[in-house]
């Protein structure tokens, strides 16, 4: 695999790149709903996530909604589902920037990822971390680097000891070895998030 043989050629990162990891990244279909499901789920463990999720299709007689169905739909209805009040309110933001911007699958598709950034972190709920997932997780970018992300944060600073560093010169040095891993830097936050879930997190010195 190319991403793993460049991976591999930052010494210390080396050990980390074992299994491939690619499968977790690949396109998917109707990326508002991609999006719509990442804010249902977050904070959730994966069971709630999932019976939320199919709760949420059954108001639609389990067929994909459109936008403009969502952002119709009461807040009412949607905390019947179990939802909370604040995610309701940001499910139907999003559905309702959607549907007036016309976004489409194929319109994201063509856009660079920070212009993806730009554009749907302008709607109330949705964090730059939301859209970077939405980015590796369903519209498939092999070079997102989410540098925010406290498992990726940790990995890296455990891994290349960066303990000493006050939290800006971390950030500063985070960003100056991440460009050692153009342009797979997807596949390294995945095997960051592999090393944080297996490997015990060191104290700080």
């Amino acid at each position: 695999m190319e991403y793993m043989h460049h991976l591999k050629q930052d010494k210390k990162f080396s050990a980390l790149v074992t299994d491939p990891v690619h499968e977790r990244i690949k396109p998917h279909k109707n990326i508002m709903l991609q999006l719509i499901s990442s804010i249902m789920s977050q904070q959730l463990n994966v069971k709630v996530a999932r019976i939320i999720y199919q709760r949420f299709l059954a108001l639609y007689h389990k067929k994909n909604p459109t936008a403009k169905q969502i952002a119709d739909t009461s807040t009412e209805t949607l905390r019947s589902i179990g939802l909370s009040n604040a995610k309701a309110s940001y499910v139907k933001n999003v559905a309702a920037f959607c549907d007036e911007h016309k976004i489409t699958d194929k319109k994201l598709h063509a856009m660079t990822n920070e212009a993806i950034i730009e554009l749907l972190t302008q709607i109330k709920g949705v964090g730059k971390w939301t859209v970077e997932m939405l980015l590796m997780f369903a519209l498939g970018r092999e070079d997102v680097f989410s540098i925010d992300d406290f498992g990726v944060q940790q990995a890296i600073i455990n891994i290349y000891k960066l303990h000493k560093l006050n939290k800006k010169q971390q950030r500063e040095k985070m960003l100056k070895l991440s460009a050692k891993w153009l342009p797979y830097r997807t596949y390294a936050c995945l095997y960051c998030w592999t090393w944080k879930d297996n490997a015990p997190v060191k104290p700080s010195k």
